[in-house]
């Protein structure tokens, strides 16, 4: 069930992105010759116009095929090269290749006002402070090999009870649950929340396990449910979006600045379809607008991602664009096509081994 989420998630996504070049490419008269979701062979499609529309068997992808994106004679010199992508005017080619990304934008910013209306699971801070209810302990992370996760705790359980051979606690703090893990003598019954399921684990603490104190292999976090009306919904949803797109941007840009000086260590953060796939499973658990709110960041990074000045994202794409209105004349075709060409086949190795690593992980 989970990998058949992420597959219609990533559909959806890829469905968003590809429909802002389809929409854009239509408006500006540009010839758009196919509007593929997944990748062939076709399960079926059907012509209208002069488009063909594909539903493909392979669900991990999508394409618009735009007459003229990648250049060739007929596209340069043919008798419909007047309506092809590479002789339309540099503003309308920048406009179709931009507009992918603003529509993952623009999904994520539907996605997070859903979820602040539905009520969104957040990090207790100073912006939503005045409208948090059901405040309560969230685990932030689970150390391997570790009591709780020997006991089957797992990141997103809400803590709401905590009972001792000393002290029970219902929807205890952060504090009272580690002075009460820290004091304890014996077994701790910890009541948690997974998505509408209530259950207890049975722990032991270890001594030592953190700073030579007593403890169970937990991080945790203060969080609650943040809710508005439409109207604010929205508004509220159009600044988070922007927060998360600043704080994305930053962070593609931090782990390139990192690539390129030989410092790999955030490579090892990243997520692949796999990794993705059961992070996918572990927000679903916690609730529909928990899960919207995780898909709109996965949208954001898609947008930001292809943003990026790199061949066979839409970023260099544009980069190519800008260049021949600076030099004034055309980049040879032939540069074009193996310029994106090649940085597809780069991307697909970065993909095939962040895809081993994680499935390396899960054999662990």
């Amino acid at each position: 069930m989970t990998v058949l989420l992420f597959l219609i998630i990533l559909a959806v996504l890829i469905f968003v992105h590809e429909l802002g070049h389809f929409c854009t490419a239509k408006l500006f008269g540009i010839r758009v010759d196919e509007f593929a979701i997944g990748f062939p062979p076709r399960i079926f499609g059907w012509i209208r116009g002069e488009t063909k529309y594909s539903l493909n068997l392979i669900p991990a992808g999508g394409y618009v095929k735009i007459f003229g994106e990648n250049p060739d004679d007929e596209s340069l010199i043919g008798p419909d090269s007047p309506r092809s992508f590479v002789n339309a005017s540099k503003w309308k080619q920048i406009i179709v290749l931009l507009s992918g990304i603003f529509m993952n934008l623009v999904f994520a910013w539907i996605l997070i006002s859903i979820s602040f209306n539905i009520g969104l699971l957040t990090p207790i801070d100073d912006q939503y402070k005045d409208n948090v209810r059901d405040i309560s302990v969230m685990i932030i992370s689970v150390m391997k090999d570790s009591p709780s996760d020997l006991a089957g705790l797992k990141e997103g359980d809400r803590i709401i009870g905590i009972e001792s051979d000393k002290v029970k606690e219902t929807l205890p703090s952060a504090d009272d649950l580690q002075k009460i893990i820290t004091e304890s003598s014996g077994r701790i019954n910890i009541e948690y929340k997974r998505g509408n399921t209530t259950s207890t684990a049975s722990i032991v603490a270890e001594d030592g396990l953190v700073g030579g104190r007593k403890a169970i292999g937990i991080s945790m976090g203060l969080v609650g449910t943040v809710k508005f009306g439409l109207f604010r919904s929205f508004l509220e949803g159009l600044k988070l979006t922007a927060i998360e797109t600043k704080e994305i941007t930053i962070g593609i840009y931090k782990f390139i600045y990192d690539l390129l000086r030989g410092q790999n260590g955030m490579l090892s953060e990243i997520a692949g379809p796999v990794g993705i796939a059961g992070l996918v499973g572990q927000a679903s658990s916690m609730g529909t607008s928990y899960l919207f709110g995780f898909i709109a960041m996965i949208s954001i990074n898609l947008a930001m991602l292809n943003l990026v000045p790199f061949p066979a994202f839409d970023g260099g794409r544009v980069l190519f664009v800008l260049i021949e209105s600076v030099i004034r004349r055309r980049i040879k075709p032939v540069i074009l096509n193996w310029a994106n060409l090649i940085g597809f086949g780069l991307i697909i190795i970065l993909l095939i081994f962040i895809t081993y690593r994680d499935i390396l992980g899960l054999i662990k």
